[in-house]
């Protein structure tokens, strides 16, 4: 019975502790306010909306609020109204917009600033009455899910901002004309904040949901590793500030398409940087970048005809084997075998601003081609500092030079010796063989076609303690 308690005591305690632990995602795509900006703003451009500006119905947004009263003035202005051939924009600009961040923090605020120009056409006045309209469209970006329960991003709460209407005539005529322009533009002040709404809104929500579609897309597009491939999925979402943080699952898949390693949100820390200028970053934890690795390294077994290669490193070792056993030396023949077996899967170990990959390797020995049982069996544990590089659109990875942690003798026919004896030989040999066997596989790098998809020329990458970080190229 106490037994049982002490076992369920326990499981509560786990149980509590994984509830208190950060859940970190595998892989955080980051998109900061200068990439929200010009992708939007590409969208827009896309779905015409100098033409939708060009085409708001002004004539009819100021006839449907005539001006009241009973007024001569106001009498003036109706007949005027009624004697409008046309009153339409002419230019119209959408300026830069601002990304902001709302008040929350969680969301983030969007205003696309209109600068347009009207004409305004009527047989009264001889010349056409030129209108400056200046506004300020807002509207808010946020989270939220989906019927399906998929988390997505939104825009909402589309309107003028407040005080943002101004409204000016390029032109100065008689005292009755302006006071009746002005007249005009009083009827425009309110009417064009409702074409803002009933015009302009539907397609910055349309141009925003292409935009997020499209940034899926990116997300979502298979990585080639070698045979193997990696694929991304939308976890969650979050908005701190002014940045869009899209937290991914990952998932390894062969050849056929089968899955072979899945990471999710775990407790594996993941320290997120922050931007610091950036206008994205592209962060991956370090067990997926591990995988990926595995991927391109998976274990294997090669020999190599030792004294054909490399003779003088095949002289080098039977020199080094002559000082154990010299009946062994001689039996060493032109035709002497190194086997090389990758006995594990290489791991991966991140800090600041460096890399290492630590092996396990087994080594063999053999006298001749045609004999079975090797001299030895030599199991080591080395490490090799690994460098990350940008080439085009690929992520390049290669290992540089290797150093042993520890050797062991697994068995030997030439009776027990100490392994160190063999210690820079080894190396040796792993470095000249090994090093350039899995450099060659590394070669084909990791596609990282997302940063240019988003328009930037080139990338650069960092470490941290726990996370590979790829961001744009500072210019």
């Amino acid at each position: 019975m106490a037994g049982s308690r002490t076992f369920t005591l326990l499981c509560g305690l786990l149980a509590a502790t994984l509830v208190r632990a950060t859940l970190s995602p595998p892989v955080v795509l980051s998109l900061g306010p200068e990439v929200i900006r010009e992708r939007l703003t590409k969208e827009l451009k896309d779905h015409n909306v100098t033409n939708i500006l060009q085409q708001l119905p002004l004539l009819s947004a100021i006839r449907q609020k005539p001006a009241g009263g009973n007024s001569i003035l106001g009498n003036l202005v109706n007949s005027f109204l009624n004697h409008i051939i046309w009153l339409r924009v002419t230019s119209a600009n959408v300026l830069q917009l601002w990304v902001q961040p709302s008040a929350n923090g969680q969301e983030i605020v969007v205003q696309v600033p209109l600068d347009m120009v009207a004409g305004l056409n009527t047989p009264l006045i001889k010349s056409l009455v030129e209108i400056h309209m200046e506004t300020v469209a807002q509207a808010i970006i946020r989270e939220e899910t989906s019927k399906m329960g998929h988390p997505k991003l939104v825009l909402e709460d589309c309107s003028t901002k407040h005080g943002s209407v101004r409204i000016s005539m390029l032109q100065k005529f008689s005292i009755l004309v302006n006071s009746l322009a002005n007249k005009i533009r009083n009827l425009l002040v309110p009417a064009l904040p409702k074409l803002v709404k009933s015009q302009l809104c539907p397609i910055m929500k349309a141009a925003f949901e292409d935009m997020y579609a499209d940034l899926l897309r990116l997300v979502m597009m298979p990585v080639s590793l070698s045979s193997d491939h990696m694929e991304f999925d939308l976890l969650s979402l979050a908005i701190k500030s002014n940045v869009i943080h899209l937290n991914l699952a990952a998932k390894l898949l062969d050849s056929e398409g089968n899955v072979t390693n899945w990471f999710n949100k775990s407790a594996v820390s993941l320290t997120m940087p922050t931007l610091n200028g950036a206008p994205l970053s592209f962060t991956v934890r370090q067990d997926v970048v591990n995988a990926v690795i595995v991927a391109l390294l998976p274990p294997e077994e090669f020999m190599v005809l030792l004294d054909y290669v490399l003779p003088e490193l095949a002289w080098r070792l039977k020199s080094k084997i002559k000082t154990i056993s010299e009946k062994a030396a001689n039996q060493m023949g032109r035709t002497q075998i190194v086997k090389i077996l990758t006995w594990k899967s290489p791991e991966l170990l991140l800090d600041h601003g460096s890399a290492k990959v630590t092996q396990v390797i087994v080594l063999e020995v053999f006298a001749t081609s045609k004999v079975r049982r090797p001299f030895f069996t030599l199991g080591v544990e080395a490490s090799s500092e690994a460098q990350f590089y940008i080439k085009d659109d690929q992520l390049m990875f290669t290992l540089n030079e290797i150093s042993f942690d520890r050797s062991t003798l697994l068995n030997s026919s030439i009776g027990l010796f100490n392994p160190e004896l063999l210690k820079d030989i080894t190396t040796e040999i792993l470095i000249s063989l090994l090093i350039p066997n899995e450099n060659g596989k590394l070669r084909s790098g990791i596609p990282i076609s997302m940063i240019k998809a988003l328009g930037f020329e080139a990338a650069s990458w960092s470490v941290t303690r726990d996370a590979l970080v790829i961001t744009p190229a500072s210019s």
